[in-house]
């Protein structure tokens, strides 16, 4: 299950477990979250060897390169809302270890669904899944290079946006991410190959609706 304190750290760069809450004054380094479940956890729809090969060098290495090109440490969460005027590679490697401390999040091998307050949203806007997943796969798999597509709360509403390489939604005001799927070939070419709609649906299986259902009441 979802672990709060970590969505609310995530969201608002005030709590930590290994997360990279920073005081102010404070060098520490960035350091990974510790991923919520073991590699072999959310098979057989995402395998063990993609996992390890995308927490442990994909993800593990933006935090390492992120590390190398900044001096002045904060909160990871305000680094990304505030990245206007940093080099590309700053927001390149800042969105990567942003997005995917996220998407660990957003992915579980337990069964959730949407509940409470977010669930009234998703009908009013969705009317139900099937609708949902269509638009959402159709903006993720047709994203011409490498992306994210997100489902984002922007002024109480629901919307799906899509950013370009490692960008996230903070940082165009485009809204708070409740949902995010990683479409660089990374995470999905061991399995399913160049079958995007494939790795789309497997994806589906292992949503975790809890951390949606949790962001839309904070």
């Amino acid at each position: 299950m979802i672990n709060f304190d970590t969505v609310y750290g995530i969201l608002e760069g005030t709590k930590s477990l290994e997360l990279n809450l920073i005081e102010e004054g404070n060098k520490e380094d960035y350091k990974p979250i510790k991923l919520p479940y073991a590699l072999d956890a959310l098979e057989p729809y995402i395998d063990a060897d993609t996992m390890n090969k995308h927490y442990n060098k994909h993800y593990k290495g933006y935090i390492n390169k992120l590390n190398e090109l900044t001096k002045q440490r904060i909160p990871l969460v305000d680094l990304v809302k505030n990245i206007k005027g940093k080099n590309d590679k700053v927001r390149f490697n800042a969105g990567g270890a942003y997005n995917h401390q996220l998407f660990w999040q957003m992915m579980t091998p337990d069964k959730t669904s949407p509940k409470g307050v977010f669930k009234e949203m998703f009908e009013r806007k969705y009317k139900d899944m099937g609708n949902f997943k269509s638009q959402f796969l159709e903006h993720a798999t047709t994203i011409m290079g490498s992306g994210w597509c997100w489902l984002v709360l922007r002024n109480g509403k629901l919307d799906i946006v899509t950013t370009g390489n490692q960008d996230n939604p903070l940082m165009e005001n485009l809204g708070v991410p409740l949902l995010g799927i990683d479409m660089w070939e990374h995470a999905f070419y061991l399995k399913h190959g160049p079958d995007k709609e494939g790795y789309g649906n497997d994806f589906f299986k292992v949503i975790n609706w809890e951390y949606a259902n949790a962001v839309a009441i904070i």
